[in-house]
């Protein structure tokens, strides 16, 4: 990642107005933990490109990673203007899957991350538009599961059982996967297509992803097991995953409910 870093930056410094070049520059960046630097490179070329979409979907990602919703969501709902009417595009892997084959779209990834960042504030409401705007666009099962999965949190957290329960329908347990397996299974979970122990066969083991262990702390927490729930969220917060969003999903929980 330092190698492709170092690539980006002598890209950038051959052509510093170029927006792709500035977007790769943040995106590699940010994959080494730089956030704030990222978040200074988008800005720069904002700057300068003022009405690419692509710039503010990438620094509303690293609002997210620190913590700063409002500025997230604020660049969101400009790229969602940005891209109204427009045909959508492939967003390329900057960290490619085993495949080589990108999941995701710019438009996609706009709405996913407008989604999350509304659920991660609390207002369910505006979480459950954007995730339905977001399935829309998810065009392939990698999307379509990761879409489903925030969305089903999201409608059960709005006491919308039955509407949750339609979005478990079209997920079999054969699905075409390249790289969101966790989600996947988690809402095979969900269907009770899958125990919790084919799911998480080391629950004793103190590692814990935080993708999983979100997933199955809200599987706790929709069966009326508070107390299990909290102390999953708790060990999601004792590892290392902070820039992870099942990392960021159990902290919002732990402070809603310290309030």
């Amino acid at each position: 990642m330092e190698a492709k870093l170092a690539l980006a930056v002598e890209n950038y410094e051959a052509d510093p107005e170029n927006a792709d070049a500035i977007i790769w520059l943040g995106r590699r960046l940010g994959y080494l933990g730089r956030y704030q630097e990222a978040i200074e490179t988008y800005s720069r070329g904002l700057a300068l490109h003022p009405a690419d979409a692509r710039l503010y979907r990438h620094r509303g990602h690293r609002f997210i990673t620190t913590r700063q919703l409002d500025k997230a969501i604020a660049d969101f709902a400009t790229a969602v203007r940005l891209t109204d009417g427009t045909a959508d595009q492939v967003e390329p892997d900057g960290l490619p899957n085993d495949r080589g084959i990108p999941t995701s779209t710019l438009q996609s990834n706009i709405w996913y991350h407008l989604g999350l960042a509304h659920y991660l504030m609390g207002d369910f409401d505006a979480a459950l538009d954007a995730y339905r705007e977001c399935l829309v666009v998810s065009k392939n099962s990698d999307m379509r599961v990761a879409t489903s999965y925030w969305l089903y949190m999201t409608l059960r957290r709005l006491d919308r059982t039955s509407e949750a329960a339609g979005i478990l329908e079209p997920i079999a347990p054969d699905l075409d996967i390249i790289e969101n397996h966790d989600y996947h299974r988690l809402l095979l979970l969900y269907r009770d297509d899958l125990s919790l122990a084919e799911i998480w066969p080391s629950s004793d083991d103190e590692s814990i992803s935080a993708t999983l262990g979100y997933g199955i702390g809200n599987w706790h927490l929709f069966k009326g097991r508070r107390s299990a729930a909290d102390e999953i969220f708790q060990r999601i917060l004792q590892t290392d995953q902070w820039a992870a969003f099942g990392y960021l999903a159990a902290e919002a929980e732990v402070a809603r409910q310290s309030r």
